[in-house]
C-alpha cells in the first residue's frame, strides 16, 4: 500500500491497496490517511482496484479514516471496487455510506 500524489488536483491524495486489506496492513491504511490529511490533502481516494480481499479490520479502517477525513472537514472516498470488496459493501450496508466510484478520475470529479 502507498500513497500516490497526483497532478489530477492538488487538494487530493490517492491511496493505492494492492493485493489485501487485512488486520495486517489496516493501520498503514489509517496512517496513510492521516499522512495525507495532515499535508493538507482534503480529499483522499483509497483505490481499491487491486484489492482481492478485505476482512474486517480493513474495512474498519477504511470507516475509521472516512470519520477521520470528516472531522478535519475533508472527505474520503472509495474508488474501482473489486467484486470481493463490493460484496463485503453491499452486505454490510456501508455502500450506502460510501459511494463507490467506477475510477479515481470519477471519484475526483464528484467535489
Amino acid at each position: 500500500m502507498h500513497e500516490l500524489d497526483t497532478d489530477l488536483a492538488q487538494d487530493a491524495a490517492v491511496i493505492r491497496v494492492d493485493t489485501r486489506l487485512t488486520m495486517v496492513n489496516a493501520p498503514d491504511l489509517r496512517a496513510a490517511v492521516a499522512e495525507a490529511l495532515d499535508a493538507g490533502r482534503t480529499t483522499v481516494i483509497v483505490d481499491l482496484g487491486r484489492c482481492e480481499f478485505m476482512d474486517s479490520s480493513g474495512l474498519g479502517a477504511i470507516i475509521g479514516g472516512l470519520k477521520v477525513a470528516r472531522q478535519a472537514s475533508g472527505d474520503l472516498r472509495i474508488a474501482r471496487l473489486t467484486p470481493q470488496v463490493r460484496i463485503v459493501l453491499e452486505l454490510t450496508n456501508l455502500d450506502r455510506v460510501l459511494k463507490p466510484y467506477g475510477s479515481v478520475e470519477e471519484a475526483l470529479d464528484d467535489r
